[in-house]
């Protein structure tokens, strides 16, 4: 038993598997995003996935969104954030999870900056779904997807 513990943890796959799982048991972006999804999840992130959900399911995002404002990346790195498209999943998850905690703090500049950058990823996120354009082709920065899985995670409107 402890030697095929041991086995698994030395041969496991760290982004899809646990240690202590069993091999028909997998963790997934999806099943961390539930985690998130669980904790308080402020009223901007939820009307905001909302907004987001209902629309991709109308328009699919046919018409193609503008990308971010020179004052929208500056506030982004006023926080040390990459764009969404240089952000990879585990980044995209402790910001999100970063994000939630300052939405509900009691400094209302941090409130307000947390739910603007909230909003700026939504626009990137949109630009980049409509476009199908992420201009790192690389699978390591696939944080867009976090997000939009974070969304249909909270928002009530999912299937």
């Amino acid at each position: 038993m402890l030697e095929d513990l041991i086995e698994r943890k030395s041969n496991f796959e760290i982004t899809s598997r646990s240690a202590f799982s069993r091999d028909d048991d997998v963790f997934t972006s999806s099943s961390y995003a539930a985690l998130l999804a669980k904790n308080t999840i402020p009223y901007s992130h939820k009307k905001l996935a909302d907004n987001y959900v209902i629309i991709k399911r109308v328009f699919k995002f046919q018409a193609v969104m503008s990308r971010i404002t020179n004052t929208e990346r500056a506030l982004l790195s006023k926080y040390d954030f990459n764009t969404l498209e240089f952000t990879t999943i585990k980044q995209m998850y402790e910001e999100l999870a970063l994000l939630q905690k300052w939405s509900i703090s009691n400094d209302e500049k941090l409130k307000k900056d947390a739910d603007t950058i909230l909003e700026i990823r939504t626009k990137e996120l949109k630009f980049i779904i409509a476009t199908h354009y992420a201009s790192i082709s690389n699978e390591i920065y696939k944080g867009y997807l976090a997000l939009e899985n974070y969304f249909y995670e909270i928002s009530k409107y999912s299937d």
